[in-house]
């Protein structure tokens, strides 16, 4: 039971992730707080990104 509840949660990571750099988010400008916030933001709404979910963080 425990390896199914890791490996939805790895998979729902990676959709966050891939959803971040559909939306180029690992390109351009150097870093900032702003950037890093919705980078994670984006990566922890996983396949909710493909649904309508477009998560925005500002520091």
């Amino acid at each position: 039971m425990r390896r199914i509840v890791l490996v939805g949660l790895v998979l729902w990571l990676v959709a966050g992730v891939a959803a971040a750099a559909k939306r180029d988010y690992f390109t351009g400008a150097p870093a900032d707080c702003d950037r890093v916030t919705t980078i994670a933001a984006t990566a922890l709404a996983g396949p909710l990104n493909y649904v309508g979910a477009d998560p925005n963080v500002s520091c």
